[in-house]
């Protein structure tokens, strides 16, 4: 469907869960760590409810989010429902990693299309010391199975001042020899991450260019989001750069987001929206969630404001709300 701006919407983003099984300094408040109670989530067949209503209006690719998605219970089932929805072309799921190797093979079976995993560090000590966990290992384990597997690999990784950005070449490295992307995400100053510095991509990029030679931009494609590419000659992967401070991509947004709790946020930055879940165990109709989701997909706000001091500015940490 096309919102108010004249951007089309095809793209809903489900987070099924608040918990994660690590604790990354800059999206979990540690001190403040919340499990969501079953009753209080989207069951499956609510999830599959939206979502088909969601493709009725134009959504054509879902992103399975969290918190760490694949904590929840039977989600290879809820990835092969969804999967199953008329007209819905493409499931991905974005994970820590941790868990994957072990759910891999079922969920490409049941439907999967590619994996996003988040990476900070490829040094032991330091990824311990971002996570809380010595889990390197199997996330490594992780991106290798799923590559194996034939699957869509992308690693989104986020650079911050003081803490990773001595290892920006480390991760461009990686692909050299591997067929996966390298996404370096600007880090958004919402939740505990408004206490840390982010490297902006133009830096990240200046250092790239000082350190390789023969660099290609590679074209836009529709489906690439608002990542922009370039690739190393003769290197397997591609390195991508999602810029949504320095360089605000809103024009182009095509995205909605459901929450585990059953908010359908209109933006990753403000906090309104409607509580989806609330309409569903009232027993609303098709026809009228429909019509609910409609109208809040065409409302979306022109672009976010990061930057600045604004009403409604989103106060929740990024396993809540499934940035």
């Amino acid at each position: 469907m096309i919102d108010k701006f004249g951007r089309k919407i095809d793209y809903l983003r489900i987070s099924v869960t608040e918990n994660c099984n690590l604790k990354c300094i800059y999206c979990i408040d540690e001190n403040n760590i919340l499990n969501s109670c079953n009753n209080d989530i989207l069951t499956d067949d609510e999830i599959v409810k939206i979502a088909t209503e969601c493709e009725r209006l134009g959504i054509k690719k879902i992103r399975i989010t969290g918190g760490e998605p694949l904590v929840r219970k039977n989600i290879e089932s809820l990835i092969y429902k969804l999967k199953c929805i008329n007209g819905m072309e493409e499931i991905y799921i974005t994970t820590n990693g941790v868990l994957l190797h072990t759910k891999i093979e079922d969920l490409k079976k049941n439907g999967l299309t590619g994996v996003n995993i988040s990476l900070d560090s490829l040094n032991k000590d330091r990824f311990k010391k971002l996570t809380k966990f010595d889990k390197l290992q199997d996330v490594l384990l992780s991106i290798d199975k799923a590559l194996e597997l034939g699957l869509k690999v992308k690693i989104n990784t986020v650079i911050v001042d003081d803490i990773n950005k001595d290892e920006i070449i480390d991760f461009v490295n990686l692909t050299k020899d591997k067929n996966l992307d390298i996404r370096f995400i600007e880090l958004m100053p919402i939740g505990a991450a408004k206490n840390y510095k982010g490297t902006s991509n133009e830096e990240i990029n200046q250092i790239i260019n000082k350190n390789f030679k023969n660099i290609k931009v590679e074209n836009k494609s529709k489906r690439s989001g608002p990542a922009k590419y370039i690739r190393i000659d003769n290197y397997k992967g591609k390195i991508g750069f999602i810029s949504p401070i320095s360089s605000c991509f809103c024009e182009d947004c095509n995205r909605i987001r459901l929450t585990s709790t059953g908010f359908l946020k209109k933006c990753l930055h403000y906090n309104y929206g409607v509580d989806l879940k609330k309409h569903i165990r009232s027993n609303i109709s098709d026809k009228d969630l429909n019509e609910l989701i409609y109208s809040n997909i065409y409302d979306k706000p022109q672009e976010h404001l990061f930057m600045e001091d604004c009403d409604n500015k989103e106060n929740k940490y990024m396993n809540q709300i499934g940035g």
